[in-house]
């Protein structure tokens, strides 16, 4: 389920943006390929990820490229609906509509549901045009049960001072289609009711990005990216609920179905510094701002250190801390008798939190044309878990609870 994958988007992303997060540079008149399977799994039997990842870049000749990449994802275990916990026992109905789970007194709701599978295949053509440009246009197609996305994006990178500065201007049009299980619900009712419209609904975004990067020395280097994002259409996650609660004991009474705006525009500046020390060590830095229309502002700090050990052997240790507000629309919970927003949402990921990663990656360079390497990390997200407007039974349950997971990450590279 595509808007459900979507939560841990951000956990994967430090892991899977050095797990060929794109095309390479290709072995002279070969392939270049680089394999990898990762292994995401969050605490309490919640979300697992299994991810096998195939990238290869073939050299035309002339500084000429193709690149492909295929990824197969398999998700499974429990997603938190965005309703409240109970000291009661609280039933839900099935997304289907086909029967019902509960949920014990006193735990979070998480839907048990959550199972998907998510093919995506990518290809990417570089060609110079001439000694100070290149153009670079690729496409994507991925599909789940309930989701497909169609992409396509070019770019134009342009040398100048002696190739030491090169600029970038590229954009990403993509075009979604979401087939959600028991059709589109309409927003803000009941979801026992099970009042449902459209079998599907779609959503379109238009990406825009313009880089820098400016070679400092002969050993380093600095980037700096801003992208510009539109979205339009269908934004709300159909499985997601906001809880109603009695206004003086706090308990749920009954659970509506959220409601996003149909838009969305963002802006984030990237930059990142790469420097390889005279040992032959490699540190790098990168930091990252976003701002949107929906309130949200986040700030993510990156880095990792290569130290080269003795027969071509490497271990790099990485640091990644990420830090959000929340969305103007984002809410707990709904008092009974209060007037309902239009748009209102207690999805967790819209709420105010800190993510850190933190991890160890080992691996050996064997040669020119072979790299293993194996990455352990460890993640937690966490949030106000007893927010001011608690009261009543809420006071004392846990209404935003802490996110573990560990991610593993087995690589391999060759030239063919």
């Amino acid at each position: 389920m595509q808007l459900k994958q979507k939560k841990i988007a951000g956990i994967l992303s430090a892991a899977t943006c050095t797990l060929l997060g794109g095309p390479t540079q290709a072995a002279e008149n070969g392939w270049d390929v680089d394999s990898a399977v990762l292994f995401y799994a969050e605490d309490n039997n919640r979300i697992e990820a299994f991810e096998p990842v195939i990238s290869a870049t073939k050299d035309l000749g002339d500084d000429e490229s193709l690149s492909m990449k295929l990824v197969v994802d398999s998700l499974t275990g429990a997603s938190a609906t965005g309703a409240v916990p109970s000291t009661m026992v609280q039933t839900f109905t099935r997304p289907s509509g086909k029967g019902t789970y509960t949920v014990d007194p006193n735990e979070t709701p998480l839907d048990d549901t959550f199972k998907d599978t998510r093919v995506a295949f990518s290809m990417n053509w570089e060609k110079p045009v001439d000694r100070n440009n290149r153009r670079n246009l690729g496409f994507n197609v991925s599909r789940e049960y309930d989701f497909t996305s169609i992409s396509g994006n070019a770019q134009w990178q342009h040398d100048t001072n002696q190739k030491n500065t090169t600029w970038s201007y590229g954009i990403n049009v993509e075009l979604d289609d979401f087939d959600p299980v028991g059709g589109v619900p309409f927003p803000l009712t009941d979801p026992m009711s099970q009042q449902k419209g459209d079998s599907s609904d779609t959503r379109n975004i238009v990406d825009l990005i313009f880089g820098v990067t400016q070679v400092i020395d002969k050993t380093s280097l600095f980037q700096v990216n801003l992208s510009l994002s539109e979205s339009d259409g269908y934004l709300t996650d159909p499985y997601k609920f906001v809880s109603v609660v009695d206004n003086t004991s706090g308990a749920p009474i009954n659970q509506l179905f959220e409601n996003r705006p149909d838009s969305r525009s963002r802006q984030s500046i990237y930059g990142k510094y790469k420097k390889s020390l005279a040992n032959k060590d490699i540190f790098t830095a990168s930091y990252r701002f976003m701002t949107d229309d929906w309130g949200i502002d986040s700030n993510t700090f990156d880095f990792t250190y290569r130290f080269r050990l003795k027969e071509g052997y490497f271990i790099e240790p990485h640091l990644r801390w990420y830090q959000q507000t929340e969305a103007d629309f984002y809410r707990y919970f709904l008092r009974d008798g209060e007037p309902v927003p239009a748009e209102v949402s207690a999805d967790y990921r819209l709420g105010e939190m800190d993510a850190t990663t933190v991890g160890v990656k080992f691996g050996k360079q064997i040669s020119d044309q072979h790299l293993w390497s194996v990455r352990l990390e460890q993640y937690l997200q966490s949030g106000d878990s007893s927010p001011s407007e608690a009261f009543g039974q809420l006071a004392q349950q846990d209404l935003y609870p802490d996110v573990e997971a560990t991610i593993i990450q087995f690589n391999y590279s060759f030239q063919w």
